[in-house]
């Protein structure tokens, strides 16, 4: 016999008044008096204890709201983009002043089906992780592939994204990449958005040449800036982990477009993606802020440390190739230099001062001295 019951027969069989019962069981009389009344109109069904659920919720999701939730995560889903409860809840914000609560999304997405539990993945708590204090204090640059619609060769598309507010700083297709080309992107990166105070890459032959024991065009255009030029542990992509995590963000964008038939075509994929990624969409690890705003929100790094002329002074020893000519890296560009056909396969001497350039012969004789002109791939001979 539940307590309901019992002090309702107490009160009717036994007489006992309502004040005592309540004093003596620690209840209130109002839900004696309640029981009562309820005992008269039903009988013992109204003893039977009723849900406290309450009849109704101004809180609750409507349909509508919950038809909206799906049609936004399908809607982002097939554009290939971010679909989680939060980036739900941004989208449902620019729409309505009054949203549901991120977590209610994320109650509506998993009795729809779209939240699979995964009780086998790490928790975020347990990792360790490194993020530059400063906008522009590091860059990452890596370089992965992607497959145009003929499916035959694959494209290749260089990344480089800030550190510290994940703003993708440039995404550019070619189909392969020269040590030349990676400097060309890092410019153009530089000029828009300011030089960093260090880049972060992987050691790859287009990023240095120190494996070598030379020095790459990456490698002398930094050094010539004063930028520190960080490299990854070998077989250790982990320290590249942001740009890295870029590429699958990237790879699941394109993965969700109709395959692109040209590099022109893949390049237009990249930059509304770019757009996308750095103006609109909430970032998980910024807070839910933009890359773009929490890249405004700081003062700048900088270079910290003096430029180098890497060109100086130099003496190099070579031999003329078949075609009459030597090479000679200058300002990060290569230049070929016309020495003359009487001169194939003999060995030289070159005497460089910055620009100026002598060339002797293995006795010591002048064959040649001229300016280097930057513009101009061949030097030839005047």
């Amino acid at each position: 016999m539940d307590l309901g019951r019992y002090l309702v027969e107490a009160h009717l069989v036994e007489g006992r008044s309502v004040a005592e019962l309540a004093r003596a069981h620690g209840v209130h009389r109002s839900w004696i008096y309640k029981l009562l009344a309820r005992y008269a109109a039903e009988g013992e069904a109204g003893l039977v204890p009723r849900s406290r659920r309450p009849k109704t919720s101004p809180t609750k999701i409507y349909d509508l709201y919950e038809d909206e939730i799906v049609a936004i995560r399908k809607e982002l889903s097939d554009a290939g983009f971010d679909a989680g409860a939060a980036t739900i809840h941004y989208h449902l914000s620019e729409r309505h002043e009054v949203v549901p609560s991120v977590s209610s999304i994320w109650r509506v997405l998993r009795a729809r089906g779209f939240v699979v539990a995964q009780p086998h993945k790490r928790p975020k708590s347990s990792y360790v992780r490194f993020v530059a204090d400063l906008p522009n204090e590091m860059w990452q640059t890596d370089i992965t592939h992607v497959y145009l619609a003929d499916d035959e060769r694959p494209v290749e598309i260089i990344n480089f994204i800030d550190d510290h507010s994940r703003l993708c700083l440039a995404s550019v297709a070619k189909e392969i990449f020269t040590s030349r080309d990676v400097v060309g992107v890092f410019t153009q990166a530089g000029a828009h958005h300011g030089l960093p105070e260090s880049v972060l890459s992987d050691n790859g032959a287009v990023y240095t040449a120190s494996y070598r024991g030379g020095r790459g065009a990456m490698e002398t255009e930094l050094l010539k800036l004063g930028i520190v030029f960080k490299h990854s542990r070998p077989y250790h992509p982990q320290t590249c982990g942001k740009v890295e995590r870029f590429h699958q963000t990237v790879k699941k964008y394109l993965g969700a477009q109709d395959p692109a038939a040209t590099i022109a075509e893949l390049q237009a994929q990249l930059d509304r993606f770019v757009e996308y990624y750095n103006e609109v969409r909430p970032h998980r690890a910024l807070g839910r802020k933009t890359p773009r705003s929490v890249f405004m929100a700081r003062t700048k790094a900088r270079p910290a440390q003096p430029g180098i002329d890497v060109e100086g002074y130099r003496v190099r020893h070579d031999k003329v190739d078949q075609a009459g000519k030597v090479t000679l890296r200058y300002k990060s560009r290569l230049h070929h230099i016309g020495v003359g056909r009487p001169y194939r396969g003999e060995r030289i001497t070159l005497l460089v001062a910055g620009a100026n350039v002598r060339i002797l012969s293995a006795d010591g004789k002048l064959i040649r001295a001229l300016t280097i002109d930057p513009t101009r791939n061949y030097q030839g001979q005047e």
